[in-house]
């Protein structure tokens, strides 16, 4: 799929990014990887993982930036774009700057793409965009549909844009897993609520759901990986079995269950066997038959949320893929 290309990676020193490197690499014959990012130090960290590979390249650069992105996308073939302001406390604090990475930065890079004549792009989303509670699920709502927009706003012969939508994804930055680990030591866990669940996405899913999406899409889908789900208070014996629970409360912003598709995009919805694919309510394109394929649509009542899911993951699941990924980062090291 993507022999001999040139692939740019937003954010790409991120916990999706440098998975995503990694295994394209491994799987696959690019002519080069982009790293763009603003981040010069995770830059210099993560070039020194591949200083004698040179298919990859770094540039410093920001979304916000749209002279810069018009000169990184230049020559590229496939843009993959998950740079983003992503905590839900710091976008509810700091909402102009959300606005400015998630809005702003995407409307930059639609038209960043169309210029430079760009193949295809795939945008990561959040379950967060699904009936969104918080800023940084409104502004990646509001992405969302600038990139299912943009398929039309660059004529029929222009750059195609899709979106993948992810849930908690295990062991990224910021997120519930690795948190529980750097305080378990304390012997306390804070817990905001022992009713919450979460779907649980590896990041190897969320790789293979972006290299799908690219082969499948024609331009303005949503996918829709199905995973499992698995409730804070199991996340919490597993990591820290003997460590007391404190329950604090919600943080501003921040949702019970995750949802990945509502009822209201029910309409538009079709399933497949490892996935779901939302299509665009404008210009009838949900009734595409080269964008439905396959797929069946799903009851007119059908939502996807982490509480509701019938695929849960055990605790001894969890404790074995925490071992593996404790395996590979040893690895890593020697």
């Amino acid at each position: 799929m993507f022999q001999d290309s040139t692939i740019l990676v937003t954010g790409g020193t991120g916990s999706f990014g440098t998975t995503f490197v990694r295994r394209t690499l491994e799987r696959f014959c690019p002519e080069k990887i982009i790293i763009f990012s603003r981040d010069e130090m995770k830059q210099w960290e993560m070039a020194r993982t591949y200083e004698n590979d040179d298919r990859v390249d770094f540039l410093i650069g920001d979304v916000r930036d749209r002279d810069r992105l018009y000169r990184a996308l230049r020559g590229v073939d496939y843009v993959v774009h998950a740079a983003a302001t992503k905590i839900v406390t710091t976008a509810e604090y700091n909402p102009f700057e959300c606005i400015k990475t998630n809005v702003n930065g995407a409307m930059n890079l639609i038209d960043a793409c169309i210029d430079q004549n760009v193949k295809k792009l795939v945008a990561l989303s959040t379950d967060k965009a699904s009936n969104p509670t918080s800023l940084y699920g409104a502004s990646k709502l509001c992405a969302d549909k600038l990139f299912v927009a943009g398929n039309a706003y660059g004529g029929p012969r222009s750059t195609a844009f899709s979106v993948v939508r992810y849930g908690n994804v295990m062991g990224s930055r910021g997120s519930v897993i690795p948190f529980f680990q750097s305080i378990k030591d304390t012997g306390v866990l804070p817990i905001t609520d022992p009713r919450m669940t979460r779907f649980m996405n590896t990041p190897d899913q969320g790789v293979e759901l972006v290299w799908h999406a690219f082969e499948d899409m024609v331009g303005g889908e949503t996918y829709v990986k199905k995973i499992s789900s698995m409730g804070i208070m199991e996340i919490a014996r597993v990591i820290a079995p003997e460590a007391e629970h404190r329950i604090i409360g919600r943080r501003p912003g921040e949702k019970l269950h995750e949802q990945m598709i509502s009822q209201e995009d029910a309409a538009f919805t079709y399933e497949y066997p490892e996935h779901f694919k939302i299509l665009p309510a404008i210009h009838d394109w949900s009734h595409s038959a080269a964008r439905i394929k396959n797929g069946q649509p799903v009851p007119e009542d059908f939502s996807y949320a982490s509480n509701t899911n019938p695929d849960w993951m055990s605790e001894q699941a969890l404790k074995s893929w925490i071992a593996q990924q404790a395996r590979e980062q040893a690895n890593m090291l020697h």
